[in-house]
């Protein structure tokens, strides 16, 4: 089939390509301690307030902040200490004027206080008898009950990515598990007769496989389940059964292609003839990866990488992660990480082309400088050697020397 009759740009692309996907998140059961990484299916309402009793946050006295008015170094308040706080209990008496009680951090503050004095701020004058060296206001040092989140409180919402705090929230309201979407399996098929597994003993003109390993790692970093349908030889009934194989056991499945144009051209009528609708895209304005097929194969989305190894990566970055998170149910994307700096060169572009360069990061006393790090897209260690990739916008014809970049880590 034709290649690149009509270039999209990435996001145009991405969106047609979704929009013929029809994606419903599998759900499973998970415990806590395996959540994080995952996106959580149902919203989080929160069963009861939290702290769900007023708690101390320092080590020191419980108080009533009218007692410690006007206390100094100078001047110090004295209090009467009539006992403790035990640590997971409460206390059997009520504060009254005049009086402290030693409390820990965390613990539950007694009825009559409202203040707590930190225990470096005080010290015994005689057995019994406490100094306050400083004064303190109604609330000081103590969390209010509903001060993190009211009981019947969205929390969590659904389609969120739970990271550590999430995760530690789920565990302060006593969850132990969480419905989260399955992991989508993803095939990936990787094609050419100069490519081989690694591990095996080189001959001239034949290269290890790259791609499945990076492709690999990113689908797993991506929250997908990673399964590799091993090399195929150039051949139209291996490719086409391979392929169907993969789309009746995936939920995405992944081409990365040998470097020759027989076998891209192999890769697209394979693809486009999987199932309905078949190809939506082939060829994108960007650069690394402008051969790049995106389909849908009867409900199955299906990508042609690029073979060069920079290109594959750079393009599943854009396509690949944007299609899983689709596919689990991600809603409250955030940013990925990025750090501004400040070009070290002139770098030309192509208008009407979005351009991905790799870039090491240069830490000065000013902030970071962005030094590109150049090499063709079939050379792997040119991506291995960068801190992250800075794009250049399709509107742009470049961007000069001291330009301020953001530039996404990876």
């Amino acid at each position: 089939m034709s290649e690149f009759l009509e270039l999209l740009p990435p996001a145009q692309a991405l969106e047609s390509f979704l929009q013929h996907c029809n994606f419903v998140p599998q759900t499973e059961s998970v415990p806590l301690q395996d959540a994080v990484g995952r996106i959580v299916f149902e919203p989080i309402v929160a069963p009861f307030e939290l702290p769900s009793f007023p708690r101390s946050t320092v080590d020191g006295f419980a108080v009533r902040a009218s007692d410690t008015h006007g206390a100094s170094e100078t001047l110090p308040a004295y209090l009467n200490l009539i006992g403790e706080i035990p640590m997971g209990g409460t206390a059997d008496f009520e504060l009254t004027a005049g009086n402290c009680a030693i409390i820990h951090t965390g613990g539950m503050v007694p009825a009559g206080a409202n203040a707590v004095v930190m225990v470096e701020y005080t010290q015994e004058a005689r057995p019994g008898e406490i100094e306050i060296l400083r004064a303190v206001s109604v609330g000081t040092n103590v969390l209010q009950p509903g001060e993190d989140v009211s009981s019947g409180d969205e929390v969590i919402p659904a389609g969120t990515l739970l990271r550590p705090a999430e995760v530690g929230g789920l565990a302060a309201l006593g969850r132990t598990h969480v419905t989260v979407a399955q992991r989508p399996k993803v095939g990936i098929i990787s094609s050419g007769d100069e490519v081989i597994e690694p591990g095996n003993e080189l001959s001239p003109g034949q290269v290890f496989d790259v791609n499945s390993y990076s492709l690999h790692s990113l689908i797993t970093q991506a929250g997908g389940q990673p399964i590799s349908y091993g090399i195929l030889a150039d051949d139209a009934d291996t490719f086409k059964r391979t392929a169907e194989q993969a789309k009746n056991e995936c939920d995405l499945v992944l081409f990365t292609a040998g470097s020759s144009v027989s076998v891209r051209d192999l890769t697209a009528t394979t693809i486009d003839n999987l199932g309905q609708p078949g190809v939506i895209v082939h060829g994108v304005s960007v650069r690394p990866g402008k051969p790049t097929i995106l389909a849908v194969a009867d409900g199955i989305p299906v990508i042609g990488l690029p073979g060069n190894p920079v290109s594959a990566l750079v393009i599943a970055r854009i396509f690949v992660t944007a299609t899983l998170q689709k596919m689990m149910g991600l809603t409250t994307s955030r940013p990925r990480a990025a750090i501004p700096a400040k070009l070290t060169l002139n770098l030309p572009s192509q208008a009407g082309r979005e351009d991905w360069i790799g870039v090491k990061l240069i830490s000065t006393t000013d902030g970071y400088m962005a030094e590109p790090v150049f090499g063709k897209s079939n050379l792997i260690f040119t991506l291995a050697n960068a801190d992250g990739l800075m794009k250049i916008p399709a509107a742009a014809n470049g961007i000069p020397a001291g330009e301020l970049v953001q530039v996404e880590l990876i």
